[in-house]
């Protein structure tokens, strides 16, 4: 497979991508020399015990004195390695918890900041998984994979040089297999990146399932669907297990061959200077020194092998990592936005507007649309499905930008403006209703976030909402459930309401608003919009006509253009779609 900016690279080119975390790991500098010095400290205590071993086998025997001096070093030594791989331990750990977070923080403020383009073509699942699956990963590696990888590689480098000092012959035997333990890594690097991507691709893929039919669970009972879901999730996690197997399969066997060449070469050495011992031409104490450091070295080699496995299956979470986070906003942002006018009067234009949306090249959503709404002007737009009316409000909202034409707002293309701006300027209330897994009070607070007590009970009131609130186990302060699933759907959209009202916004954006609710709630609600309306420039969008009988013009689109526009009694008198979707609702 040909290596893409997309796809991580096998092998040394693979890890490249790791170095995307340094950035985060830089935040931390402290932290980060903390480390590296307790790591210095501990492999020099590491390197210095087979020393304390070759003074107790060859000279610690002879007096008291010496016993008590070689056993003395050798106990200081080892304190010092405790002390200081504690401190490792502890830099390391904290360091990796630190970045991790960062790193997350950021993923998750770039995610929610990219356009709408970007999330009509993802799946949240799959975003979820890269944000939590693929963190995990780079948490081991800074945490743990990384620390072993500079430790081993500081322990290996360090035993070849005591061993040249101990025995510069048996050294170069040695050095002979460290080639040979080195071999298959390098060889089974490609095959181990291309695997570690394919795993964590599969737990992407069943993390999505997941939250996909775990957000659809009243669905799924409602068609008794239980069974199938639970064998389509199996299937996935056997997806997911087949392609950890093979992973693993292959991991564990590159370690092994590479521990098995390397302690084999060793082993072939000391036989070599179990004869030199014998011949006298190495001490005991010397000898035992050669072994202690092949196999502190040996040992060192087998967790390189480890952790380059590990390394790259973190490359892998990295790069997918990294792809989102070289993903870039479709809008073109201003340099230096322009102000909208204070106080704003909420005059709409859209003047000859032409859009596709990116999934659907070949059909326009809008084309040739134009439309002036004067400020404080109700209007709503009328339609069968797919006519364009919710892509109205999406330009408005700068969610997408038109492929061609304009759309200003108090005569400013909304092209020239900050988005973040522009949107504080406009209440949606969408035909679903977003809410959160929080409280009643919080829900609509979302609106307004600095709205006082007072005016948040009286956005509730006026929304019609006040009454089911106060009456739920813990009034305003009641958790209202993923997606607000402890309220029905009529009180789910007067929680959206009431978030609208509080927001106060010049513009007001209705997308049936009042689908979900019974008759009886709809007329309040709609004497409270009536209220709401009054003064502001509002957009409705209703396909019951029944809810858009007083605004001030009615603006009838089919395939993305207006075909007549007027009031309720003049678009009867004309005849065409309106008169036809009139008689299906008020007649038949």
């Amino acid at each position: 497979m040909s290596s893409t900016p997309d796809t991580p690279r096998p092998g040394l080119r693979g890890l490249a991508s790791l170095g995307a975390l340094w950035p985060f790991v830089r935040r931390h500098l402290p932290l980060f020399v903390s480390w590296l010095l307790a790591l210095a400290v501990s492999s020099a205590a590491t390197l210095v015990l087979p020393t304390v071993a070759r003074q107790v086998i060859d000279h610690g025997f002879s007096a008291a004195s010496a016993i008590n001096r070689t056993f003395a070093l050798a106990f200081v030594v080892t304190a010092v390695l405790a002390v200081a791989t504690a401190a490792r331990l502890f830099f390391v750990s904290l360091l990796g918890e630190r970045v991790v977070a960062d790193l997350r923080g950021r993923l998750y403020a770039h995610l929610i900041g990219l356009d709408m383009e970007f999330h009509d073509r993802s799946r949240s699942g799959e975003l979820v998984s890269r944000l939590s699956a693929d963190s995990e990963l780079l948490r081991g590696v800074i945490g743990s994979t990384m620390s072993v990888a500079l430790r081993s590689t500081v322990t290996v480098i360090g035993s070849l040089v005591m061993l040249f000092v101990t025995s510069p012959r048996l050294a170069a035997w040695a050095l002979l297999g460290i080639p040979l333990a080195v071999l298959p890594i390098v060889l089974g690097a490609r095959r181990l990146q291309k695997m570690a991507r394919a795993s964590q691709d599969r737990v992407a893929d069943a993390n999505t399932l997941a939250a996909e039919t775990l957000g659809a669970v009243r669905t799924v009972q409602a068609h008794a669907r239980e069974p199938y879901e639970r064998a389509r999730f199996g299937a996935a996690l056997d997806a997911t297990l087949a392609a950890a197997r093979r992973r693993i399969g292959t991991q564990s066997i590159v370690t092994a061959v590479a521990i098995v060449l390397f302690f084999g070469a060793i082993v072939t050495v000391l036989w070599m200077g179990a004869h030199d011992v014998v011949d006298g031409r190495m001490s005991t104490g010397a000898l035992g020194q050669f072994v202690l450091y092949a196999l502190i070295g040996g040992g060192s080699v087998g967790a390189l092998a480890e952790v380059w496995n590990e390394l790259q299956r973190a490359a892998g979470g990295m790069g997918r990592i990294a792809e989102l986070l070289r993903e870039q906003p479709r809008l073109a942002l201003p340099e230096a936005p322009s102000d909208l006018p204070a106080p704003l009067r909420g005059e709409i234009r859209f003047d000859d507007v032409v859009f596709h949306y990116p999934q659907r090249p070949d059909h326009a959503a809008l084309d040739g649309f134009t439309l002036h709404v004067r400020p404080g002007e109700t209007v709503a737009l009328v339609g069968p499905s797919g006519a364009g009316k919710s892509t109205v409000l999406s330009l408005l909202l700068r969610f997408h930008d038109p492929d061609a034409g304009s759309v200003s707002l108090d005569g400013m293309d909304l092209r020239t403006l900050d988005p973040l701006q522009l949107r504080e300027h406009i209440a949606l209330v969408p035909q679903q209703p977003a809410l959160f897994a929080a409280s009643a009070a919080e829900n609509i607070r979302y609106g307004r976030l600095e709205a006082s007590d007072e005016a948040l009970r009286a956005a509730a009131r006026a929304a019609e909402a006040e009454g089911f609130i106060s009456e739920l186990p813990q009034g305003f302060d009641t958790e209202l459930g993923e997606r607000g699933a402890r309220l029905s759907g009529g009180q789910q959209q007067r929680v959206a309401i009431a978030r609208a009202l509080l927001k106060d916004a010049p513009v007001l954006l209705l997308d049936e608003a009042t689908s979900a609710l019974d008759a009886q709630s709809e007329r309040a609600v709609q004497q409270a919009l009536e209220r709401l309306m009054a003064g502001r420039t509002t957009l409705v969008i209703a396909h019951r006509l029944a809810t858009v009988l007083k605004a001030d013009r009615i603006v009838v689109m089919e395939r993305g253009r207006i075909i007549a526009q007027g009031t309720h009694a003049e678009l009867l008198a004309q005849g065409g779609l309106y008169a036809e979707l009139a008689r299906l609702q008020f007649i038949d």
